[in-house]
């Protein structure tokens, strides 16, 4: 094997690729990146560990087909200090020389026999605009659980609807909805997946700029439990998540009587400053009146600080307290001027929700609930 091609595409393309390999590999084959080079001047890169899956064709000047497999984090480390000079790789007996510039390297070759057949390219079910799904993503990532105790909630549930996507996520203490629309293959398509949430972000972050992302669910993507992704020369599939989501939608209140419009990036500043005085799990007490929303966090003896910003309320004044850090994430996720608090009751989960202008109807496709944290005695 042996090809020659420019330093950047190469480091691009190890970059991506080298992120489905696994911190632990089980086995040491899985720790390899494949790189096939063909006679129609393409190399395609590749990882797998039974779980993800990530490939990657690149145009090369290919000088003698064949394939290689060598440790994927070392080649990502050396492509990512090399020269801003052309690269060459080659095969010379049991190692491969990568030769950029006057940098030389010598890398072990690891055995192509030993390495799994990856799953087969996902057939798309249908495509959806790159930009929208890397915002969706992340408006209801950020409500997934970080933690190990219900692996469930670690996914992001992804529920189709012939034309109509619904993603969402909770934690227990915070819920994210957003519904979106996509162009389907199939008219009648109905699926519903459960996607380990940090795959699906650092998919949606790097296939969303490719202009379109094609996705594969069931039987398309390669079996039941896997879901495929496509953009351009990008391939990637990941395995689902096992068992039944909660049925948490019941959460969303039923009727609103207090709502509140205000600026996003005032109440994103404010609550950070406030939040600067509150313990660990303490939390921002929300004074909402006529014209004004009030921010205190700290009592008695401990450190204090409040600050005071314009809203618009509509209905009962209300008294409210939130997990400062919950609270900012869903400001963050909105992505709007101004954003809408709907309240039924201090002890009752409260819902978040865009506004692109304070006298605008708000933007009910994102939709991010947040639990009440009672205040301490």
């Amino acid at each position: 094997m042996k090809f020659r091609l420019e330093r950047e595409v190469l480091t691009e393309a190890v970059t991506w690729v080298a992120r489905a390999l696994p911190t632990r590999p089980p086995t040491p084959v899985l720790a390899g990146v494949l790189i096939e080079a063909s006679s129609d001047d393409t190399v395609t890169l590749s990882a797998f560990d039974y779980e993800i899956s990530a490939r990657l064709t690149i145009a090369a000047e290919v000088t003698e087909p064949g394939s290689v497999l060598v440790n994927g984090r070392l080649l990502n480390d050396i492509c990512r200090n090399l020269p801003a000079k052309p690269a060459e790789l080659a095969t010379d007996g049991s190692k491969v020389q990568l030769t950029c510039g006057s940098s030389r390297f010598a890398l072990l070759q690891m055995p192509v026999s030993d390495y799994p057949t990856l799953p087969a390219s996902p057939e798309p079910s249908g495509s959806i605009d790159g930009t929208t799904f890397t915002q969706a993503v992340a408006q209801v990532q950020v409500a997934a659980d970080r933690g190990d105790t219900l692996p469930i909630l670690t996914g992001v549930r992804v529920e189709i609807e012939g034309d109509r996507i619904t993603l969402l996520a909770t934690d227990r203490y915070r819920l994210a909805m957003r519904e979106l629309t996509w162009s389907p293959a199939n008219p009648g398509t109905s699926h519903v997946a459960l996607i380990p949430a940090r795959l699906l972000s650092d998919t949606a972050k790097s296939l969303g700029a490719s202009g379109s992302v094609e996705v594969a669910l069931g039987d398309a993507a390669g079996g039941d439990g896997l879901v495929g992704f496509e953009a351009g020369t990008r391939r990637t599939t990941t395995r689902l998540l096992d068992g039944e989501y909660p049925k948490v939608t019941s959460i969303f209140p039923s009727s609103v009587d207090t709502e509140a419009v205000i600026d996003t990036a005032a109440l994103v500043e404010a609550v950070r400053r406030v939040a600067l005085v509150a313990e660990r799990n303490t939390p921002v007490r929300l004074r909402f009146t006529d014209g004004q929303l009030a921010i205190e966090a700290g009592t008695g003896d401990d450190a204090q600080a409040s600050e005071a910003i314009e809203c618009t309320l509509t209905g009962p004044e209300l008294e409210i307290g939130f997990n400062p850090h919950f609270l900012l994430d869903g400001l963050g996720a909105v992505g709007t001027s101004h954003c809408r608090m709907q309240f039924t009751q201090p002890s009752r989960p409260a819902v978040l929700v865009g506004q692109p202008e304070a006298d605008a109807e708000p933007d009910m496709s994102y939709r991010y609930v947040l639990m009440p944290v009672r205040f301490p005695a």
